[in-house]
């Protein structure tokens, strides 16, 4: 029995050994960073701020690799077959980590079983929007006209996306009637919401801040829990009346589960260094990004607590539609 004990000693203090000689190699190729997204979305461009940055302090390149498709998990399914040795990262979102499995028609990837958090990197905030031609302009006003029979539409850029879910989450928390009109995108919804044609839309600030500045369309809240820095006038949905509410997109880097504690430790330190960038930050702010970072163990938790909270709102929306 004392030799087994010693024999487990032994191989646990060479993992130790072996997993801080493997940090303090990696890395010694480069890296690919997967996202999950088509180049020019606000997640590829905080993707290549990160990559950029890290790939100087490491010393190697961090290459971005477009894999966009199925709401940011065909990308995400591409990582999971990779090895867990730090060379193969990805970016995953809200809708692919802590939405996209609890739908009928799930993609076969699991996050909690198949990816490892390594840090949070950012929150996109949300905006609620009203077209002009809608003669919204509070979100009071959107309130009593959603309590009509015939309740209101509100464009998103997809179906099961952070926007699509932050609309049903409003509308069970003001008791009112909202149906999504999924587009590809939020540039298509909001060109629509411009246009009159649709009266709302719940896109990512990034894409709608132009046009909030040149009076296009009117802002009636941001969804997550502060104001968001780069539209400090906008107030949230929570300022108006639903406290509580809050529906935040945000961006974390994960790896194939199974990497080493050290070069995990490693990655997410140099996420750290990178957020904490004044040029980073300001790259990221004009993004309409804001910096959020959470080490492995926070964000972990985070992201359980995210899929605990949209699994909710999913399943409601199927007792809602099966009353209907």
């Amino acid at each position: 029995m004392i030799r087994l004990f010693r024999r487990a000693a032994l191989a646990g203090i060479g993992l130790a050994i072996f997993q801080v000689a493997a940090a303090q190699t990696y890395p010694s190729k480069p890296i690919t960073l997967i996202v999950p997204f088509p180049p020019g979305a606000s997640a590829d461009g905080i993707a290549r701020i990160l990559a950029r940055k890290i790939s100087a302090s490491l010393g190697k390149p961090v290459v971005v690799d477009n894999r966009p498709g199925a709401g940011g998990t065909t990308g995400l399914l591409t990582a999971t077959h990779a090895a867990a040795d730090g060379y193969t990262l990805a970016i995953g979102a809200t809708g692919a980590i802590a939405v996209n499995h609890h739908l009928p028609d799930a993609p076969p990837l699991d996050p909690e079983k198949q990816l490892q958090p390594i840090a949070k990197v950012a929150d996109i905030p949300l905006v609620l929007i009203a077209s002009q031609a809608s003669g919204i302009h509070t979100l009071q006003e959107l309130g009593k006209l959603a309590q009509r029979d015939g309740g209101i539409s509100y464009g998103t850029a997809g179906q099961f996306t952070s926007q699509h879910l932050a609309g049903e989450l409003f509308a069970s928390t003001a008791k009112v009637r909202m149906t999504a009109v999924p587009y590809r995108g939020s540039t298509p919804a909001l060109t629509d919401v411009i246009a009159g044609q649709v009266p709302l839309g719940i896109v990512d600030l990034t894409s709608a801040f132009p046009h909030i500045k040149s009076g296009r369309v009117v802002p009636l809240a941001v969804t997550g829990a502060s104001r968001a820095k780069a539209a400090p006038d906008i107030p949230t949905v929570s300022e108006q009346g639903y406290p509580g509410y809050v529906a935040s997109a945000w961006l974390g880097l994960f790896a194939p589960v199974g990497l080493p504690d050290a070069v995990a430790q490693k990655l997410s330190g140099e996420v750290r260094s990178a957020l904490a960038d004044p040029s980073v930050v300001q790259e990221m702010t004009l993004l309409a990004a804001e910096p959020s970072y959470q080490d492995a163990a926070e964000f972990k938790r985070y992201v359980s607590a995210e899929s605990k909270k949209w699994a909710a709102v999913v399943a409601g929306m199927g007792k809602a539609k099966a009353k209907q």
